[in-house]
């Protein structure tokens, strides 16, 4: 047990060994830190394509309405032509 101190001790001790100890840490701490980073820029896209869905779904809703709210005024035979349009797409 005392020669593991010792070595500890000794190692400590050496400026080089522990240069390179900090380096491997602050390594270490930046590869997190990419790591955390990326996960915030990952989960700010997903946010931005769900937003973007959900703004397309609201479109798609508003034209369908307007159209539906149309569609109430026309004859039989011209909505169901509407109808057929719509439902091509």
């Amino acid at each position: 047990m005392s020669a593991l101190l010792a070595i500890l001790s000794a190692l400590a001790g050496n400026k080089t060994i522990m240069a390179i100890f900090a380096t491997l840490v602050g390594g270490l701490g930046l590869y997190v830190a990419g790591g955390v980073n990326r996960a915030k820029k990952d989960a700010a896209r997903q946010a931005a394509e769900k937003l973007a869905a959900a703004e397309g779904r609201l479109e798609m809703d508003r034209e369908a309405t307007d159209v539906e709210r149309a569609a109430r005024d026309l004859p039989d035979e011209a909505a169901r032509r509407e109808a057929m349009r719509w439902a091509r797409r």
